[in-house]
């Protein structure tokens, strides 16, 4: 079932929102060579507590983990592409970093992503996440009343695509409110005109990831979580919780 909110529900997600931007702010700010991924976790969980708010993925078990999910944040580095564990791994020079994160308050969830580099970075690496930036934000622009969920997987597709990136279309977004994931699915990749028509009060988690090898390959892990670009290529993951209205589409993972 897909639930429309309200714009007083929308007006709750989005304080969600504003903690989810906190701590990328704060996780971004101590990120550095030396620190390891474990402590990024902790100063997640700080910032949650702090704001009043619940984790969206402490605990969570969705059926493609190896077991409840045992952080606050999903941290990937380089060829993991998603939901990278907290683990204590300490950060190297030049290494790509993906932070994605939820938070809930009153019961409504936000989650978002945000990526970047450390110490010295790589121009192809800067390059990689200006593109899916990019992605992300066509896909955006194309969530508006009376289009077609078609229609943004096409806008991104057609931008990661034409980079020469890899995409793949098992992990997309998602409905969410009341659940960090609902219906719909959101693809990273579809055809323009097909779909579910888009409606004000439809709010969606955008979540493109692109493998700079160009492959669409990816394996999970070891450890059961972390997806990994088939070939090791960088990745990188980037998503924003957007709520669509009359108006058009509102961000609402943004301070």
């Amino acid at each position: 079932m897909i639930e429309l909110k309200s714009t007083g529900e929308i007006a709750a997600m989005r304080e969600a929102g504003r903690v989810v931007a906190a701590v990328h702010a704060a996780v971004r700010d101590q990120a550095a060579i030396g620190v390891s991924l474990k402590r990024l976790d902790e100063v997640a969980r700080t910032v949650i507590e702090e704001a009043g708010a619940g984790s969206s993925f402490l605990g969570y078990h969705p059926s493609f983990g190896a077991m409840p999910y045992p952080g606050v944040i999903c941290t990937s580095v380089n060829g993991v592409m998603l939901h990278g564990l907290p683990t204590p791994y300490r950060l190297r020079d030049g290494d790509l970093i993906s932070i994605d994160t939820g938070a809930y308050i009153d019961g409504w969830h936000a989650d978002g992503t945000v990526s970047f580099t450390v110490g010295q970075a790589r121009e192809e690496d800067l390059k990689l996440i200006t593109v899916a930036e990019e992605t992300l934000a066509a896909g955006i622009e194309a969530a508006v009343p009376g289009g077609r969920m078609g229609d943004i997987g096409h806008a991104m597709s057609t931008v990661g695509r034409g980079a020469g990136y890899g995409m793949q279309n098992d992990f997309g977004g998602h409905g969410i409110g009341r659940a960090m994931h609902e219906s719909p699915f959101v693809p990273n990749e579809a055809r323009r005109g097909r779909g579910m028509r888009l409606r004000p009060g439809l709010v969606i988690a955008i979540e493109p990831s692109l493998m700079a090898g160009g492959d669409d390959d990816y394996h999970v892990a070891t450890d059961g979580w972390s997806v990994c670009s088939g070939d090791g290529s960088r990745s990188v993951h980037v998503e924003h919780t957007v709520a669509i209205t009359a108006d058009g589409p509102v961000i609402l993972t943004v301070p």
